[in-house]
């Protein structure tokens, strides 16, 4: 798709690199994703004028925009999570079909992110205004208490230096930004915790679907066994950042106003994307704009007047004055475009500067710096990367399920995120897919093949077979803790460089046994689950997959979870971490490093709600900072 095909009037009154490199701003931030978007509006509500500096083409903050992005989607025959955003040279991204298996040692260094085997990770993020929550699933769970503490409770990993209690009006306030819908109630008795008893979502709960109900029953009265804890198997609704019927006791914690959802984006009036109408197409896009993403925080920091925005601009390099120790300047590189090598360099200037690309390219930033600059950077910098491991298991019921109705997802299992247990196994949380095999088989395409050229099925035999095999199909994912390890990291290299120059990210990741314990206990499960449905199990794992691992003599293929995080995790000193627990860098007293690469443990929970509590809370420390200069 050409640039032109691609284009769509901005939203954002983007301005040119020259103009801002003349000015000097209270606060340049690096990245429009979630903790970029929050930090701009906290910041320009407060009078603050504030420089992003986003690196993709920064169009689609319009409805004809989201559209182009759809279009692309459909049209391309990949549809992996970065389908929907045509290839960015000058800012790359990682992109599942770019992957391949690798021999021990062997390194994929034609892939944006350069892996060396065995394992190959196939987690993204996406760098296009919004980030990744342009492409996100929007689940949004609160962490437990003991998520805090996971070293000091189970002896893994590492602990954070503010516990639950710190963060907790922080996740009221980000389940209001983010407009979460959800049951309360059934999260208290898998040990959720919130500010009051009688707490609330802003909105009900995006209701149970057909399947999740047939998977439910069947399961009645089911237990499991692990390191000796009798756990239930119970299914719950997730709280999801998807648009449904505002909670009307929600009022109570919104100034006596009922809660009013926000649909898509646009500069007109648009009644699209106001409620979710269950399309099972969650990711990479709503099709109507019903989930969250972070361009309806930016479009607010625009609309006062003092957010101004650079698009195509690469963060490339970070300047640290030599005896203070204090960021002067940030280069960028700011291309004409995405098909040409060609861009110009600026500087921009602010009181404060915050990096809030995500894990890997805060990390990956501030590693290339020190190397471009000739100064040391804290060695703990790109080290403890996090994500979620995925187990994927699949099998076909013996009944219609409805597959293919709702959202991509609407309940899990959720009694396993805490326990004793957790000494010998990670944490875990698994869901239903109301999409079906897709994810683990490429299903209905890969059945379509199945039927047409190994049966040589056609016609009302072949519709047959289609709507018997997809109606029935059931997949449950396992999202399981990955704790901080020094050994799981990002590092840079001078030799692998991107068409801009600037260094790419070279990604290590290490499954620990702490990890593979829990993926060998769901296989477990997962048999006992489809033995008790009636349901046959069609799960395998094939060695040539570019995340098969071996555990106990057994294979299993790995998938990652796009939860990537703690390449610069907060703690008490400088010696134990990168940041404060303000995501105050230690070492650079006016850099702020923000987002889940401050987490220093993930549990069960995908990371973004979290992300969006930390970063409020920062953004209180911010203003207090600013009030100072």
């Amino acid at each position: 798709m050409s640039d032109a095909e691609h284009h769509s009037a901005p939203l954002a009154p983007t301005i040119a690199a020259e103009e801002a490199a003349a000015k000097s701003y209270d606060a340049v931030i690096v990245g429009a994703g979630i903790s970029g978007a929050i930090l701009a509006h906290e910041l320009t509500s407060k009078g603050y004028r504030v420089l992003i500096l986003e690196a993709g083409l920064g169009r689609d903050l319009s409805q004809d925009g989201y559209q182009r992005y759809l279009e692309t989607f459909y049209s391309n025959p990949n549809k992996d999570n970065n389908a929907p955003f045509p290839r960015n040279p000058n800012a790359e991204m990682p992109r599942g079909p770019d992957l391949r298996k690798l021999a021990p040692g062997e390194t994929n260094t034609e892939a944006y992110w350069v892996q060396s085997g065995p394992y190959v990770s196939d987690s993204v993020y996406t760098r296009v205004l919004g980030g990744t929550t342009v492409h996100w699933e929007a689940k949004a769970i609160r962490m437990l208490r003991e998520d805090f503490r996971l070293k000091s409770n189970f002896g893994q990993g590492l602990d954070w230096p503010i516990g639950l209690d710190d963060l907790m009006p922080f996740y009221d306030k980000a389940e209001f930004v983010l407009g979460v819908s959800g049951d309360a109630a059934a999260q208290r008795k898998v040990g959720v915790e919130y500010s009051s008893d009688d707490y609330v979502y802003p909105m009900v709960e995006l209701q149970a679907s057909y399947l999740d109900q047939i998977v439910s029953n069947g399961l009645k009265g089911m237990q499991a066994q692990i390191d000796g804890e009798k756990i239930d198997i119970d299914w719950i609704t997730f709280p999801q950042a998807k648009n449904a019927d505002p909670n009307p006791d929600y009022a109570k914690w919104n100034d006596g106003r009922p809660y009013q959802p926000v649909g898509a984006i646009s500069m007109h009036q648009n009644q699209e994307g106001e409620r979710c109408q269950g399309n099972t197409n969650c990711v990479p896009l709503c099709p109507v704009q019903a989930r969250f993403d972070a361009r309806k925080v930016l479009i607010k920091a625009i609309k006062t007047g003092r957010a101004e925005l650079v698009n195509q601009a690469v963060a490339s390099r970070v300047f640290i004055h030599p005896e203070t120790g204090a960021v002067t300047e940030i280069e960028v590189k700011r291309y004409e475009d995405r098909k040409s090598p060609n861009y110009k360099s600026y500087r921009v200037r602010g009181k404060i500067f915050i990096l809030a690309a995500n894990a890997v390219e805060n990390a990956r930033l501030m590693l290339a710096s020190a190397v471009q600059n000739g100064q040391a950077v804290n060695d703990l910098m790109g080290r403890h990367l996090m994500d979620h491991p995925y187990l994927l298991c699949w099998g076909l019921l013996p009944v219609d399920a409805g597959v293919g109705r709702g959202p991509s997802c609407t309940s899990g299992l959720c009694n396993f995120r805490g326990g004793n247990f957790r000494r010998k196994f990670a944490s875990f949380a698994a869901d239903i897919h109301n999409d079906g095999w897709g994810w683990a088989t490429g299903s209905p395409g890969a059945d379509l093949t199945e039927f047409v050229d190994a049966r040589n099925l056609h016609g009302r035999a072949l519709r047959k077979e289609l709507t018997e095999r997809l109606s029935r199909q059931l997949l449950l994912a396992y999202m399981i803790e990955m704790p901080a390890d020094p050994e799981s990291r990002v590092t840079v290299d001078e030799q692998y460089i991107d068409r801009l120059g600037n260094m790419r990210p070279v990604v290590s990741f290490k499954l620990s046994d702490y990890s593979m314990a829990t993926a060998e206990f769901a296989r477990g499960l997962s048999k006992e689950i489809f033995q008790k449905l009636g349901a046959r199990d069609y799960t395998q794992y094939n060695s040539s997959d570019y995340g098969y691992v071996t555990y106990n003599g057994n294979g299993y293929a790995i998938r990652g979870g796009n939860h990537l995080s703690g390449t610069h995790v907060m703690g008490t000193s400088s010696s134990n971490s990168v940041v404060d627990v303000d995501q105050k860098s230690w070492d650079h007293r006016n850099l702020y490093i923000i987002g889940p690469g401050s987490m220093p443990s993930i549990g069960s929970s995908n990371t973004t709600l979290t992300t969006a509590a930390l970063c409020l809370k920062t953004s209180e420390a911010a203003l207090k900072h600013l009030t100072y200069l």
